[in-house]
């Protein structure tokens, strides 16, 4: 059996209220061992934290989306940085910049960006990157606030590989998910095949982005066995063992208990 770790689920999403039980029951017949819920907003960072409190294999990351920035304020911050100091907290994120949807400001976003890239600087956590058609203006703020100094991961990778050795170079780990196995992969085919073995984290980002064959369905931890076995399938290794690596990955990164 596959030991997986699913390094970005929103289990604390409305999708999964009526069933999450069965649902991290599917993940643990599955293989999938470990899972690290992601906040969104100050609300759903508390909501992971706890679950993470209330159940074995489950950590939290804290902080605010690129979408959520504009309703941040100070109080926000103060909260957040009590979250982050709970137990079972091993990031922030996912925080970022989303020049897709522009659900906030430009502007906002840069500014909330940088103020928990020093949160985590700080706090000396991991940070979880969301970057949608923002590479250049991310790495850039990545590169001015020293973010190499605590690390951190681009959670649902959709860069090139040039962008991706970039990110390498900052010292920052690749996440896969879903669209690696989409029909029209294309150059994430090429990162996954690529990048060193060392550096490279999957994920589900459920409820979202489900893997064929599951595609356009709720996404769930479960499902991340299709997204492993796409990317072992391409570096033509055995799933077992990218699953292993990329599992000892998130445990070194996120600094999990074994």
């Amino acid at each position: 059996m596959l030991q997986l770790t699913d390094t970005h689920a929103h289990l604390n999403d409305p999708a999964f209220q009526h069933d999450l039980n069965e649902v991290l029951d599917r993940a643990r017949t599955a293989g999938v061992r470990t899972i690290i819920c992601v906040g969104s907003d100050l609300k759903t960072s508390a909501e992971a934290v706890e679950l993470a409190a209330q159940r074995e294999g489950i950590y939290a990351a804290v902080g605010v989306h690129p979408h959520e920035a504009k309703s941040a304020d100070e109080q926000t911050w103060k909260a957040i940085r009590l979250l982050a100091g709970r137990p079972k907290v091993v990031a922030l994120g996912e925080i970022g910049l989303d020049f897709y949807y522009y659900n906030s400001p430009p502007e906002v976003q840069i500014a909330v960006f940088r103020q928990q890239i020093l949160l985590a600087r700080e706090l000396g956590l991991p940070i979880i990157i969301h970057d949608r058609d923002a590479h250049e203006e991310v790495y850039r703020i990545l590169c001015e606030e020293k973010a190499g100094d605590v690390g951190g991961v681009f959670h649902c990778f959709s860069g090139g590989l040039d962008f991706a050795g970039k990110c390498l170079d900052l010292g920052f780990y690749i996440s896969l998910a879903g669209p690696v196995t989409f029909k029209k992969a294309g150059e994430l085919l090429r990162v996954a095949c690529e990048i060193p073995l060392e550096r490279l984290l999957v994920e589900t980002d459920a409820p979202y982005l489900a893997p064929v064959p599951y595609r356009g369905k709720r996404n769930e931890p479960a499902f991340i066995v299709e997204t492993a076995k796409k990317v072992a399938e391409t570096r033509g290794m055995e799933p077992e063992e990218l699953a292993a690596a990329t599992s000892n990955n998130a445990r070194k990164l996120f600094s999990l208990e074994r």
